[in-house]
This record gives structure tokens, sequence and C-alpha cells, in this order.
């Protein structure tokens, strides 16, 4: 299934779940059971869900049967209250789901959408959405994804390949803002810009600028 989580799944993929989890234990508590009689259902189901998964993306009727579809719960009018009730929903739910987004009055939210995982989706007022660097019209440099370089104490050689450095480098950068071998680091990670961070195991974390990493 991927690596999605419980609260990403869709309703026949928690079904699935269910049902395997089942299978795998029935060979495992009964000796006289032949491990392939186990082995056999399981496949079976794995290659149910691939197909399932395969149809779902080519036909969205099948898809809302299976998945359903996303529900507007919340609307420039207010709390769908016909909606809440289809979905079984009460408004501490809706209150509570809206707090994990950070909203605490419906009057900042134009629209909120439950998906068909159960999550919850917001559209906020014009007013309350967060300002963006284009709304302040504020140059904003290109941003980077930090590369691993040291994690607990071990250099990460696969990442060093990406970031273009040496192990010579990293232990001199270690050297010159720690004093302290590369064991007793706890992480280090450095971007395309060359800013980069780094803490020891027992220590506060610092931030620096450091050599721009070329492009790969």
């Amino acid at each position: 299934m991927g690596k999605r989580q419980l609260g990403q799944m869709q309703p026949f993929e928690l079904v699935l779940t269910l049902i395997i989890a089942d299978l795998a234990t029935i060979p495992m508590a009964d000796v006289s059971i032949p491990v392939l009689h186990g082995i056999i259902p399981l496949l079976t189901l794995v290659i149910l869900h691939f197909l399932i998964t395969l149809i779902t993306r080519f036909s969205n009727l099948i898809s809302k049967v299976l998945s359903g579809k996303p529900v507007i719960i919340v609307n420039p009018n207010g709390i769908d209250y016909k909606a809440m009730k289809k979905l079984n929903l009460t408004i501490d739910d809706i209150f509570a789901s809206l707090r994990e987004k950070g909203f605490f009055t419906i009057a900042q939210i134009q629209y909120a959408i439950i998906e068909t995982n159960g999550k919850i989706s917001v559209l906020p007022k014009s007013e309350f959405a967060p300002p963006t660097c284009k709304d302040l019209k504020i140059e904003a440099n290109e941003s980077f994804i930090p590369i691993t370089l040291i994690c607990e104490g071990k250099i990460l050689k696969d990442n060093l390949s990406l970031s273009n450095l040496s192990e010579e480098k990293v232990k001199k950068i270690v050297k010159e803002k720690t004093s302290s071998n590369i064991k007793d680091v706890l992480v280090l990670t450095i971007d395309q810009s060359g800013e980069a961070y780094i803490q020891l195991k027992s220590g506060k974390g610092q931030s620096f600028q450091t050599e721009r990493l070329v492009k790969a």
C-alpha cells in the first residue's frame, strides 16, 4: 500500500488491512494449518488491492463508490447542517478538526472540505490567510531541500555524493564549528545555498553559512 498512514487510507484499504492482519494470525496460531494456506489468501488480497487501486485510477465512478467523494462541510454561509448530518459529524468534531488546522472560529473560513480519508482541508478567507512573499512584494530566495550529511555520529556516504562534498571537507566543517569529532555530532545538514545546521549529541544546535554547493 506504499507509505500511507492509517489516517490517509481509503475505506477499502483500511478494510483490507484488517482482513490481512486477521488472516496472518491464523497459520501462526494453529500449527496444524499449513503456512501455504495462509500465504495464498494474503497474496490474493494484495493482488486485489493492486487491481482495485488500478481500477479507481481510471474510473471516477468506481472511485466514488469505493472511496466516496469530498464533501464541503463549511461554505461562505457557515456550516452545512445537512452535510454534517450525512457524514455523522458533530459540531465538536468540526471545531476539533479546524483547530488542528489553526483556525478557532468559523468566521475565518471560506470553505472547509472533508476529504475521502476523513481529513479536513481548509481555505481561509482572504483577510485571514497568511501573507506570501508575492503579496508583500518581497523578493525571496529559492528554497532548497537540506541534505543530511551526519546522523548520530555517522557520515552518510550516499548523501556525500549528492552534496558533492568529500568526507575530509565534512570533517573540516565539524572541526571548525564544534571542535569535536564526527562521532559526537547528532546531526549535520546542508542545502544547495550553503545554509547548514549542526548539533552535537550534548549541546545546542546552530545554523551557519558555508560554501554554496555546486549542482551535480
